[in-house]
């Protein structure tokens, strides 16, 4: 059984976004999944927010018409949470579930963080649906995540 909660990113103790210092600590958050005895977290931004030289290091177009996706997944191991590498797959499109994209993940790591980010073209003020698959444990089911997201382009 899952639950969807929100984490102030301050909170978080690992995780691309942070680790990389893209957001501001304490104007936003970040959501999760609990399943067990994981922490599914995954947040979407414009590349455009990105600070030139981190997208440039780690290959990420910056645009304000393409976003990035990122997944981390955190074990809760008594009063310590843990980076787990946890492969991810998945879709974006329309919030009906008519043309959908596949988005194509890759690992990026820094220090013990692992994330899965994936890039992908923004659909101006459209809400969109996004469908993954986080393999958090070899030995189960991977868990469904699902929510929906609207960006904006600046001009």
């Amino acid at each position: 059984m899952s639950s969807h909660r929100i984490l102030p990113l301050r909170h978080l103790a690992a995780g691309l976004l942070l680790a990389l210092g893209l957001l501001s600590l304490s104007a936003h958050a970040q959501q999760y999944e609990q399943v067990g005895d994981y922490q599914i977290h995954y947040s979407a931004v414009s590349t455009d927010f990105l600070p030139a030289a981190v997208a440039e290091t780690h290959g990420i177009q910056r645009s304000p018409a393409m976003a990035l996706l990122n997944v981390s997944v955190l074990q809760e191991v008594g009063n310590e949470l843990r980076p787990v590498n946890a492969p991810v797959s998945g879709t974006v499109g329309e919030l009906k579930g008519q043309n959908r994209t596949p988005l194509e993940f890759r690992t990026l790591r820094e220090g013990d963080t692992q994330s899965q980010v994936a890039v992908f073209r923004i659909r101006d003020d459209e809400p969109m649906r996004f469908d993954l698959e986080v393999r958090y444990d070899r030995n189960r089911e991977p868990a469904e995540v699902g929510f929906v997201q609207r960006f904006h382009i600046d001009r």
